[in-house]
């Protein structure tokens, strides 16, 4: 079985926004030479998310609303972590409700995706430098 590593870095300039990252996972599969087996993509930051879904603006729109809607960035003293100095509280929520990681299966050399299937990194503390890992396994 091989095994094959790759880290993504990205740093998105808004505090919240949504980036597709599928030619970049598709890349790190084509570089890994893995035919049959499973590819993991996660967020290695506490205020990020992947996640798999499609690629259209409006839902992308009424994500951002109903997450801001779930856990607002304001007022900042809402969230007690925000008392360590920090303000980034709703994002660590938000981040918690869309996910840490996704698993694609690989079928033939590819992504088996369903119709429309896209793979997300999610930012919601954005305007600095974060990774994203890429791990595959399989023959």
């Amino acid at each position: 079985m091989k095994s094959y590593r790759k880290e993504l870095w990205l740093e998105v300039p808004n505090r919240m926004d949504f980036v597709n990252i599928s030619a970049d996972v598709e890349a790190a599969l084509a570089e890994s030479g893995v035919q049959e087996g499973l590819c993991l993509v996660n967020a290695m930051h506490i205020t990020a998310s992947v996640f798999i879904n499609d690629d259209e603006s409006g839902l992308h729109a009424d994500y951002k609303r109903w997450l801001e809607a779930l856990a607002p960035h304001e007022p900042l003293d809402r969230y007690d972590h925000n008392r360590t100095g920090e303000d980034n509280g709703d994002a660590h929520h938000k981040r918690q409700i869309m996910g840490r990681e996704v698993v694609v299966a690989i079928t033939a050399g590819a992504l088996d995706f369903g119709p429309w299937e896209q793979i997300f990194y999610g930012e919601f503390d954005g305007r600095r430098r974060k990774r994203v890992l890429i791990k595959i396994i399989g023959d």
